[in-house]
């Protein structure tokens, strides 16, 4: 019954919300400055996808490419609801991707693309491009002489017998602000028994929230919190080597990988542009300097082999019932019940 009225009042809340411009978190400018660029809005972190588009216009000379990097769900906002105008829009939030193809927000685009596994596109509309591994990370002096917990469970022991060493150093997505965070949390209700205990268990010693996995990691390299749960592991690709304090915890339960993915809009000022720009994110060059940033290969034979560990999630019409108001608002609602707690030991 509670759950059912906070599930009433985040829907009454969500729809009485005015609109707003989206907000965007990073810009820059790829490639000469004089002429049209090519538009991109994506939720991939600027400095992790630089290499990439830097290898784009060296090899497309004249062209440039004016990337916006914004959250899930302000990017969902922006072309579902506010009729901005970019050529490719780039999200991990799977979900997110396929509702607006599926509303007819993303144009067809014929395109030879022969190492893409079939469950990474679709419909000729929605092109994964990345294989994105979803990982937990700690902070090796912060756990000190503790055993690294090898599932899910581990952790949750880990956690209930060290209430003091970890009381408001559990950082995790908020779901609410998140795209990506709340998808990652359906899929977790989905296949484990156990994620609630261990999000009561994180609520418990005030896990702290955050919109994006590059400031879960920021912090954890800066020692305010010990532990980040569900982090994209390309985005720690990026200090691991040069940060021994950093590890990754490898579950051996489950690993899910999301699909990162783009789509050229029906409202693309420069659908030409879009398609030359996507061709080349699916060619073996561009993908090889993605799956070494991710760690792991979208395409076989580009980069390393995903572990016998890994779930890739399905880019398929599947993803839509995360789009269910009740079903978001109710998970939500059993999300903020487990975080937001009085603050005793486990």
């Amino acid at each position: 019954m509670r759950l059912a009225a906070l599930a009433a009042g985040l829907i009454a809340l969500a729809l009485a919300s005015p609109a707003r411009a989206f907000e965007i978190e990073q810009e820059r400018r790829f490639g000469p400055e004089e002429g049209t660029p090519i538009q991109v809005l994506s939720t991939t972190d600027t400095a992790a996808f630089a290499p990439v588009l830097e290898d784009f216009v060296a090899r497309h000379p004249g062209r440039g490419i004016r990337y916006v990097q914004a959250a899930s769900t302000e990017i969902f906002a922006a072309i579902h609801d506010q009729d901005a105008r970019f050529d490719l829009v780039i999200s991990s939030a799977m979900d997110l991707q396929m509702k607006l193809a599926n509303d007819g927000f993303a144009a067809g685009v014929e395109m030879e693309a022969p190492g893409l596994p079939g469950w990474a596109r679709w419909r000729q509309q929605l092109w994964g491009m990345a294989l994105e591994p979803v990982v937990t990370l700690a902070s090796r002096q912060a756990l000190g002489d503790l055993p690294l917990p090898r599932t899910r469970r581990d952790l949750i022991a880990l956690l209930r017998e060290n209430p003091d060493r970890f009381r408001g150093r559990i950082a995790a997505y908020d779901p609410q602000v998140s795209g990506v965070g709340y998808f990652l949390i359906a899929q977790d209700d989905q296949v484990s028994d156990g994620f609630w205990r261990l999000a009561e268990v994180m609520g418990r010693l005030n896990a702290r929230l955050f919109c994006c996995s590059g400031e879960m990691i920021e912090e954890l390299r800066a020692g305010r919190v010990s532990v980040a749960y569900n982090v994209v592991a390309s985005y720690a690709a990026r200090f691991r080597p040069d940060d021994p304090d950093l590890v990754q915890l490898g579950f051996e339960d489950y690993i899910f990988a999301i699909v990162r993915s783009a789509f050229v809009p029906v409202t693309a000022p420069d659908p030409d542009g879009a398609r030359l720009l996507l061709s080349y994110l699916l060619s073996d060059p561009a993908q090889r300097l993605i799956a070494a940033s991710a760690g792991v290969a979208l395409v076989p034979g580009t980069g390393p082999a995903p572990s016998p560990q890994l779930r890739p999630i399905r880019l398929d019409a599947g993803l839509l019932v995360y789009d269910d108001r009740l079903r978001r608002a109710g998970l939500l609602a059993e999300w903020r019940a487990a975080l937001v707690q009085p603050q005793a030991g486990p």
